[in-house]
């Protein structure tokens, strides 16, 4: 996906964003028309990580050092509740807006894949959402993240080979690795197994903080399939 262009706007795209202005996800400002989903000043301004610079030597990939077979870790921003930046992820999530997720994946895989961080992967499975969570929203806010990445990177999506059986409580509302762990031990289910064995996976999520949720993901998988390896991307990344 090349970078949009004034050239390239259409008559139409000018005229939809006259009669109904896109706002940017985090200040609110009237989006240009060649702006997506971030005003220029909140892109420019996001507390990048650079992770993806060194996507196996940082606090990110850390989380799963000893425990699985990651050969990448990153993130695109810092994020910290009630920043600014974090209306991004509210917009996204709790807001009706999955646009926000296919256009932020598009942009951060673009701005990494330079970095050769999708070398190799094979597909991406999105952190599945429990069903009841997702009737209620409509869509996974990692899903919507994911079909951005794939508009970029051209990697397959499969979304139906693990399901998320069991609705925890939000990760967001307790601290500490363990509590965390517990919350999302054995809540995920390989239904599927042949369309994973032997595939270098990237897990796509919105946040990672301890890495809990992908930590229980990538278990399940490996524990059904053999010769299997992981990267990890996501949006924002709190350092616990």
């Amino acid at each position: 996906m090349q970078p949009t262009t004034t050239s390239s706007i259409t008559l139409a795209a000018r005229i939809i964003n006259l009669i109904a202005p896109r706002r940017c996800a985090v200040c609110g400002r009237r989006l240009a028309v060649t702006e997506r989903v971030l005003c220029n000043v909140c892109n420019n301004g996001l507390p990048r990580t650079g992770f993806a610079a060194d996507a196996s030597e940082n606090d990110m990939a850390e989380l799963f050092y000893y425990l699985l077979p990651i050969e990448r870790a990153a993130a695109w921003f810092f994020y910290q509740p009630h920043s600014p930046v974090s209306r991004i992820i509210h917009n996204l999530k709790y807001r009706g807006r999955p646009y926000i997720g296919g256009e932020i994946g598009a942009m951060m895989a673009q701005e990494i894949a330079p970095d050769g961080f999708f070398l190799g992967i094979d597909l991406i499975v999105p952190v599945p959402l429990a069903g009841r969570r997702q009737r209620e929203r409509g869509y996974n806010q990692s899903l919507e993240i994911a079909r951005g990445i794939s508009r970029v990177t051209g990697l397959p999506i499969v979304d139906k080979a693990v399901t998320r059986r069991l609705s925890t409580v939000n990760n967001a509302s307790l601290t500490g690795r363990r509590q965390r762990m517990e919350n999302v031990e054995g809540v995920f289910s390989v239904v599927d197994a042949a369309a994973l064995e032997g595939r270098h996976i990237l897990i796509v999520d919105d946040i990672v903080t301890t890495g809990s949720t992908v930590l229980s993901l990538c278990q399940e998988i490996k524990s059904h399939t053999t010769g299997v390896t992981f990267s990890v991307l996501s949006i924002g990344f709190t350092k616990a």
